[in-house]
């Protein structure tokens, strides 16, 4: 039930639009939809109990989420509403709440993860038991589903004749903002946000969100990123350089307008534009992949690799997960996760192959990791990205392609500044042994490889032969088709 009581002004019909990974009132298709009924129109945001239930009892995204919303409510006061919030399981809460409204729709946007479809089926099917109908809307990308297909009409499962068909079949209208300031708003009483705290969480999880939150913060952002898009391609994969644009948690809660987004990229005007317009191609490639072939969230995608015998070293995973494999650039990758929510994409890749091929642990070890601790996770991009890392997905990293975490380390942060700020056991290193501390010649004096920081944990070289045996083992993927 509602954490906090609501009750409708009177009986007359209203409009209820539901926010969820949408969080702001601009640019927004379901609000747009549901302001042209003619019918006072009232937000709701639902704090989903069978998500929260199994989270830990500090998570930044909780933060976010509550300081977006904050945002929301500011914003429909001016115009004399109220954002109405509860704590429960929406299948149950989006009915009751829409029969005390009197509602005789819900506007919501389209959400693509398996348990998002099969939780909207279900309050579909109860609210048409009230004669309610659940109208839904894309908004989330571009284009979505089965929008675009190969020749031969099936999905795609290459990314590069998936962006040549995008690109050839997106048009300005494509990226036409929403008008969400026509109509009329539910006049309600006050309604307030539940704290952290009320939810079950520890309040103190704002205090380490780094990430400006809400449509806001979205906005700053955006700001500051336009005069850095032309070097996006040249500073992208620096993680000691500002060179992405940090908005992946406004895309992933909707704060940002993907149709805002796009359009500072496209039309792209320089390479920088052009390869920020490709991520967020990447982006929908993973969404419409997910909706295709939901049983990738837990299995991997090519046949020949689904029941790969991984030792999966659970001491070795621990030793990933707290920064301490002896791999500097690895390491500082998983204490900038752990500190802050937020890891560069070069480091996601650099760290995934590490634990996949070097320590030989289960992709879905790490995926599952990362859904815990990434404030911008996404499940098609973080399931696409660990398949592809892993080479078990779609349009993936071959098998026998294996980074190298010390090359990797050395052309991506060659004066070693990033991993200084996140291993400062290494601060005294020069910029030569800071990447294989193993492998220096000399060392400072007050520094003890295996004392003052770890030893390395595996032998990359070794491991590398040890990965390349457990694929060859499975066989060869068989090709897929329809890429066309």
């Amino acid at each position: 039930m509602p954490i906090h009581s609501f009750s409708p002004p009177n009986q007359d019909p209203h409009a209820l639009c539901w926010l969820r990974r949408d969080l702001r009132l601009h640019d927004h298709a379901a609000l747009h939809h549901a302001l042209k009924s003619g019918l006072p129109v009232a937000c709701v945001f639902i704090f989903d109990s069978t998500i929260l239930q199994s989270l830990p009892s500090q998570d930044v995204r909780l933060a976010f989420i509550r300081e977006s919303l904050l945002q929301v409510q500011e914003q429909l006061r001016q115009f004399g509403s109220e954002l109405i919030t509860a704590h429960g399981d929406p299948e149950q809460l989006i009915p009751e709440l829409a029969a005390s409204l009197n509602a005789n729709a819900v506007y919501a946007n389209e959400d693509y993860e398996p348990a998002a479809i099969s939780r909207d089926q279900t309050v579909l099917q109860r609210l048409g038991e009230q004669d309610v109908t659940l109208q839904l809307f894309k908004d989330h990308v571009i284009f979505a589903r089965d929008e675009i297909l190969t020749q031969q009409k099936q999905p795609y499962t290459v990314f590069t004749p998936y962006k040549r068909n995008w690109l050839t079949r997106i048009r300005s209208e494509d990226v036409q903002s929403y008008d969400c300031k026509q109509g009329s708003w539910a006049q309600l009483s006050s309604q307030a946000i539940p704290s952290l705290n009320e939810l079950g969480f520890q309040d103190d999880s704002k205090d380490q969100l780094l990430s400006p939150a809400g449509w806001q913060g979205a906005q700053t952002l955006l700001e500051q990123f336009e005069p850095r898009i032309h070097a996006y391609q040249e500073r992208r994969d620096f993680p000691a350089k500002r060179g992405v644009s940090y908005l992946a948690p406004h895309l992933r809660f909707g704060t940002l307008s993907i149709r805002q987004a796009v359009s500072l990229a496209w039309p792209s005007d320089s390479d920088g534009a052009a390869t920020w317009l490709s991520e967020l191609i990447w982006r929908e490639f993973y969404q419409q992949f997910l909706w295709h072939h939901p049983e990738t969230a837990t299995e991997s995608f090519k046949p020949a690799y689904k029941s790969l015998p991984f030792p999966n070293r659970e001491d070795w995973f621990e030793a990933w997960k707290e920064g301490r494999t002896g791999y500097p650039i690895v390491d500082a990758a998983m204490r900038q996760l752990n500190q802050t929510g937020y890891m560069h994409n070069r480091l996601r890749m650099i760290s995934a192959s590490f634990l996949v091929k070097d320590l030989l642990i289960d992709w879905r070890w790490g995926e599952h990791y990362f859904a815990e601790k990434l404030l911008d996770y996404d499940m098609a991009s973080n399931v696409g990205g660990w398949q592809w890392a892993a080479s078990t997905g779609c349009d993936a990293q071959p098998y026998f392609r294996i980074f190298n975490p010390v090359t990797q380390s050395r052309k991506f942060d060659p004066e070693g500044q990033f991993i200084r700020r996140y291993v400062p056991e290494l601060l005294n290193l020069d910029k030569q042994a800071i990447h294989a501390p193993w492998q220096a010649k000399q060392l400072p004096l007050d520094f003890k490889l295996g004392q003052h920081y770890p030893a390395p944990v595996v032998d990359h070289d070794v491991q590398r032969h040890l990965a390349l045996a457990l694929f060859k083992q499975a066989g060869e993927p068989e090709p897929i088709d329809g890429n066309t």
